[in-house]
Order: C-alpha cells, then sequence, then structure tokens
C-alpha cells in the first residue's frame, strides 16, 4: 500500500511538474484573442485600447482572431475548444454570456462553464432613438404614440437576441405597450431604418448613433443604463424619465478556455485591470462613448451568473429561441 501511494504520488508530481513549469515562464509566445465579431469592431477596439500596454507588461504581441457568426457564439465555440495551456481567450459579451445561456436552445458548450471570466473590460449604454424630425420627445410620447398607432408601433434591432432586440421588448413590458420587432443585421442597417422612417425606434448603442444624433438625423429620448452616459451626458436615462426598473447595458470583457490555470487567470486579469485603472486608456474607453468597468476572474464570474438569470425572463418574454 506505502508502494503504491509512493508511486501515484509519483506520478502526480509528473503530471503537475509541466503545468508549473508552464505556469513559471508563461507567457512565452503571443496570445490569441478570438472575437465574436469582425475586425474592427467593439470587441477589437476594446483590446487595442489596451494591446500596447499589455505587450509591454507581458512581453509577447497579442494576435487578433477574427470569428464572427452566430452572434458571437462561433468565435466563442472556438475558445472553448482550445487548448487551455493560457495561450488563447475570448472576448466576450453580454451576447455570448448574458443572453445566449437562455436563447440558445442547443449550444455544444456552456459559456459560463467553458468560458470562465479573465476580467470585465467596459460597459457600453444603449439609446433610445427615434428620427430626428419626429414630434415624438419623450419616452411616455413613444409609449402614447404606440398605444394611439398599433400599426407603426415597431423598433429595429441589430438581430434576433442582441441586447438591441431584448432592450426593446423590455422597453414595451415597462410601458405596457405592445411593439414589434424587426431584425436588421447589425448597428448600422438598424439605424438606417429609423433615419429612414422604415421603423419607429431603436434602442442600440450609443457610440454608433452618436453622430447622428448630433448631427440631428436621430433623436436621443434616452439612455438605458442606470447613470447617464459620458458620451451624451446631455441625454437623460430612460429611469430618470418613468421609464421603470431599466437599467440596460452591453458590456464586454475577456474569457479564457476552462483549463487554464488559475495563476495565469489571475495574472491577464490583474494586468487587464490596471491597464483601465490607467488615466490614458480610460480616456481612450470614454472617448469611444464607453465605460471602463474593471473586475478580476472571480468578480467577473460572480457578474457573469447574475447577468445569465438577470436577461432570461427578457428572453422568454421576446419569445426568441436560436436552434
Amino acid at each position: 500500500m506505502t508502494a503504491r501511494r509512493s508511486l501515484l504520488a509519483a506520478g502526480a508530481g509528473l503530471l503537475c511538474a509541466p503545468v508549473a513549469r508552464a505556469q513559471a515562464t508563461w507567457p512565452d509566445r503571443p496570445l490569441r484573442f478570438v472575437l465574436g465579431g469582425t475586425a474592427g469592431g467593439d470587441s477589437d477596439l476594446f483590446l487595442r485600447m489596451m494591446e500596447t500596454r499589455l505587450r509591454d507588461r507581458l512581453g509577447q504581441p497579442l494576435v487578433i482572431d477574427p470569428r464572427p457568426g452566430a452572434g458571437g457564439m462561433l468565435g466563442a465555440e472556438v475558445a472553448a475548444r482550445a487548448v487551455p495551456d493560457g495561450y488563447t481567450y475570448y472576448i466576450n459579451q453580454v451576447a455570448s454570456h448574458g443572453i445566449g445561456p437562455s436563447l440558445y436552445r442547443r449550444l455544444s458548450f456552456d459559456p459560463l462553464r467553458d468560458l470562465p471570466g479573465v476580467a470585465r473590460i467596459a460597459s457600453v449604454t444603449n439609446v433610445l432613438i427615434v428620427k430626428g424630425d419626429s414630434a415624438i420627445a419623450t419616452p411616455a410620447d413613444l409609449a402614447d404614440f404606440c398605444k394611439a398607432n398599433p400599426g407603426r408601433a415597431n423598433f429595429s434591432s441589430a438581430g434576433v437576441g442582441t441586447s438591441s432586440h431584448l432592450a426593446g421588448v423590455l422597453f414595451g413590458a415597462r410601458m405596457g405597450v405592445a411593439v414589434q420587432h424587426v431584425p436588421y443585421r447589425g448597428t448600422a442597417p438598424s439605424m438606417a431604418a429609423v433615419m429612414n422612417g422604415e421603423t419607429l425606434f431603436a434602442i442600440g448603442a450609443a457610440p454608433a448613433s452618436r453622430q447622428q444624433v448630433l448631427g440631428g438625423q436621430l433623436k436621443a429620448l434616452g439612455v438605458s443604463s442606470a447613470r447617464r452616459s459620458s458620451s451624451m451626458p446631455q441625454v437623460p436615462t430612460l429611469q430618470e424619465q418613468g421609464v421603470p426598473d431599466f437599467d440596460v447595458a452591453s458590456w464586454y470583457g475577456i474569457a479564457a478556455p476552462a483549463g487554464v490555470p488559475p495563476a495565469i487567470r489571475e495574472r491577464l486579469g490583474a494586468e487587464v485591470v490596471a491597464a483601465l485603472q490607467d488615466p490614458l486608456i480610460a480616456q481612450r474607453v470614454r472617448d469611444y462613448g464607453a465605460e471602463p468597468w474593471p473586475l478580476g476572474p472571480a468578480d467577473y464570474d460572480a457578474f457573469m451568473r447574475r447577468e445569465v438569470e438577470s436577461w432570461a425572463p427578457t428572453v422568454r418574454a421576446s419569445g426568441a429561441q436560436v436552434e
């Protein structure tokens, strides 16, 4: 028995030794970051805002690997199936780790289990927009118009199951009006639909519509987060204007394949949090229209669990399901 224990202990030591050596030398080659969207999108931009500092601190370049498709879930699955050696990560967001677990019927992986958090990066508020020359001036005006004109009570979104879709569903529920969802392929065509009069309103990412709001093509009735946006400080929140219990924002972070050693997750998470506390990087995030929102691995995991619980009732109410 004693000999057997000695052999088991020796075997365990042999298995642990490579892991310990890997952690001690990490990173010794470039880090790959899988995106759920295209290059130039929010996921890409937030990482690039921190890229120089992370490269200098870690001593390795960051490689961007866009894998768009399935609302970000294609990229998430690629990252979840990667070898958990600390060299592949996923830029995750509310779609993959907040809405996705309730939206997709047959995922081949569990986002929270198979892609746990490394660090939260930033939040992006949504803004309720109508056509620039519309007579509608407040959320209450919009609700009244929808009740009086049910045939025109429609809203556009960036796609089924996106935060812009579910925010529109939530607005209708909170204001007691029936609204019809019209999905588009992305934020830009969703905004164009409002500007062209194809749809009555949208609740989309504030940075994407900022220039059109300033130019008068769109009118901002309120931001969806509990606090005003630094990019549109003059626009009140929906809650300020009487829309009850409305706090919706998109958020972004970094997740890692399950099995990545905790010490590596902690190290990278600490570097990301420190980067976002750098005044120059934080200002870049704000200049884009977002808010730095750093969290380390454990707190980020707890936050994502709460987000899944929070979004589940709205997903059910929307009737949206993706096979």
